[in-house]
């Protein structure tokens, strides 16, 4: 069993302003008395009976959504607890002040401190009872918030590998009629870069360095198709490679370079993928770019929707999935020709969480 002392030093430091407050509104009721006595009484009841409760209840086997005992010992606890506190608090506070409330003169006083004591007790313990459930229920929601942005981020991959594939297909079919033997070697490529693509699927992210392998297989898979129009280079210093990053992220923005950049001049142009960091307020950012010499951005950019602009839709609600508003997708036009497109995020290292 572990304890968290952090956790009982906070209760505890509850408690003590919990029943400062309790003798204050006595001493509201009671002016003519000092007020330090019915404080340090107020204080041996509270904090043996917060004792009782906090230290008892890892006894009993709890319920896993509030952390309270289950079952029958989740009421016997407290109002054995409130019992054994309110004596044995009661005799401290006697010790404390020199007094006794158990003779004639305190009776009267006895059965006040008695009410008081078991108002305050059932309202302390409920509130710890509902402070307790209400952490479960927010580490509960950031569980299952954390889940659903790792299916949704799969959803998304799934999403991008058909787009990409039924492009790619679409070209292999002009090239069997066309050309039967790059057809061929199309074909090989589109293999080895499936093979690449389901072995990463199993994870919602992986190295920056296997991103850029699969950036040139699927290069080399648009070379076989382009020929000497397109020419690439992928840019990865060592100290990047290992970091995390999602799957598919570059591929949906190098398909846009090569579709509304490249193909639409007749000399073709040149792919540039970079990776490098930033320093920001907030830590260090890593800045991927890919560029091209194609076209450049037309006036309007297309509205998002089928095979418009899907790919950086994709992206950018990957980023916000995984990054919120610190993850930013930037399109700026080059000179003389040519778009970037450049995504920013902070950086992690290969063994942060």
């Amino acid at each position: 069993m572990t304890i968290d002392w952090i956790d009982k030093l906070r209760r505890m430091l509850q408690t003590i302003a919990f029943c400062l407050a309790i003798s204050a509104i006595q001493f509201a009721f009671q002016p003519e008395k000092p007020y330090d006595i019915p404080a340090r009484y107020s204080l041996a009841i509270g904090l043996l009976t917060w004792a009782l409760v906090d230290f008892g209840r890892h006894l009993f086997r709890s319920s896993e959504n509030t952390g309270w005992p289950a079952g029958m010992a989740g009421i016997g606890l407290p109002l054995v607890a409130i019992i054994v506190g309110y004596v044995g608090g009661t005799l401290v506070g006697d010790w404390w002040c020199g007094v006794s409330s158990w003779d004639e003169r305190g009776r009267a006083q006895l059965r006040i401190s008695i009410g008081i004591t078991l108002m305050a007790g059932i309202a302390a313990i409920y509130y710890f009872y509902t402070n307790g459930k209400s952490a479960w229920l927010h580490a509960k929601m950031n569980e299952v918030r954390s889940q659903a942005s790792e299916a949704q981020l799969k959803l998304l991959e799934t999403q991008l590998e058909p787009h990409m594939l039924f492009n790619t297909l679409a070209n292999l079919r002009v090239l069997i009629g066309t050309d039967p033997v790059r057809a061929q070697d199309m074909l090989d490529r589109i293999i080895a870069y499936l093979r690449a693509t389901l072995s990463a699927s199993r994870s919602t992210q992986h190295p920056l360095a296997l991103e850029f392998e699969r950036l040139r297989d699927y290069l080399e898979l648009m070379a076989v198709r382009m020929g000497p129009r397109m020419a690439y280079t992928l840019d990865l210093p060592d100290a990047l490679r290992d970091v995390p990053v999602p799957p598919l992220l570059l591929q949906p923005l190098v398909e846009n370079a090569i579709r509304h950049g490249l193909e639409p001049q007749v000399e073709g142009g040149h792919i540039t993928v970079r990776a490098t960091t930033r320093p920001s307020p907030q830590g260090p950012l890593l800045v991927i770019e890919v560029q091209d010499t194609g076209a450049g951005l037309p006036a309007t950019l297309p509205v998002s929707g089928p095979g418009q602009s899907f790919g950086l839709a994709q992206v950018r609600e990957r980023l916000a999935t995984l990054h919120g508003a610190a993850g930013a997708l930037e399109l700026i036009a080059t000179e003389p020709n040519g778009t970037s497109a450049t995504v920013t995020f902070p950086l992690k290292s290969a063994t942060a969480p």
